[in-house]
């Protein structure tokens, strides 16, 4: 296996050894006054069980499952929320960018770049991200082997940017379903990258409801919890305060009540896979 890489975002160090590092938000971008709500929710949660904090969101959601899905505020709006929240709460910030125009935009805000998992190929898309020389976090498209990923590592390291992180998301796993295969996470950390597990996405049920995605939350702790006791540098997570009233993704969200029973049996799992 490779010397575990740290990726330094601000004051956090993201590496396969040490404690997992959360990314987590909404699905999408509501509101600044909804942002802050989560995140302050989310700042004083992570702060009292010393878990490092990355806030998640959206400015746009472009590849619903149907044309009448609502996208989000658009990358203006949703990168004056984002600095926002930056700035307030102190916590770097992640968001997805589709097309190239979009990437240096958001590097001018966010301390990550996400690379969504149905984009993990586009050349084009990841040498724009690489050469921001922000921090990347790429998820696994559904599609691919976990060992499919170094090569797509490599278009970013052509750019001289060692500021990668590997996601997996779940693999397609006939239609309408995914699985997670957890021997995606020690077969990526072979890389020496930090790996990420997706929670959430995981547990979608990609177009299950016809014109949008189904998924099954109660299943996202148990997977989280599989992850951690893998091994995993990060985990990324979706929560809302209604999430069945949620304009994407409700089906896959952790209510953000649960957040704290959620997280702290995380944590004990991670200092007792890492201990000495």
């Amino acid at each position: 296996m490779s010397t575990a890489k740290t990726v330094e975002i601000r004051d956090l160090s993201v590496a396969n050894d040490r404690p997992f590092t959360l990314l987590v938000g909404p699905c999408q971008l509501e509101s600044l006054e909804h942002a802050r709500m989560l995140a302050g929710s989310l700042a004083e949660t992570c702060a009292d069980l010393g878990i490092p904090f990355v806030f998640k969101a959206s400015y746009d959601k472009a590849n619903r499952s149907s044309l009448s899905g609502v996208r989000g505020l658009g990358i203006e709006k949703g990168l004056e929320i984002l600095n926002a929240i930056r700035e307030e709460f102190g916590c770097p910030v992640v968001t997805d960018v589709h097309d190239v125009p979009q990437v240096q935009r958001a590097a001018e805000v966010v301390d990550i770049l996400q690379i969504p998992a149905f984009l993990c190929r586009q050349t084009d898309l990841l040498l724009a991200a690489g050469e921001t020389g922000k921090a990347l976090n790429i998820k696994k498209g559904q599609f691919l082997a976990p060992w499919d990923m170094k090569n797509v590592a490599d278009k970013v390291l052509s750019t001289g940017n060692e500021k990668i992180m590997l996601c997996d998301r779940g693999t397609s796993f006939g239609y309408n379903m995914l699985v997670s295969d957890f021997r995606a996470l020690p077969i990526m950390a072979e890389t020496g990258f930090p790996v990420v597990f997706d929670a959430t996405h995981s547990v979608q049920l990609p177009g299950g409801l016809g014109t949008s995605t189904g998924g099954q939350r109660e299943f996202v702790p148990p997977l989280a919890r599989a992850a951690v006791a893998v091994g995993t540098a990060a985990l990324f997570m979706e929560t809302h305060e209604d999430p069945d009233n949620s304009p994407s993704d409700g089906p896959n969200m952790v209510p953000l009540a649960e957040m704290k029973g959620v997280l702290s049996r995380l944590k004990a799992i991670d200092e007792l896979m890492k201990a000495g």
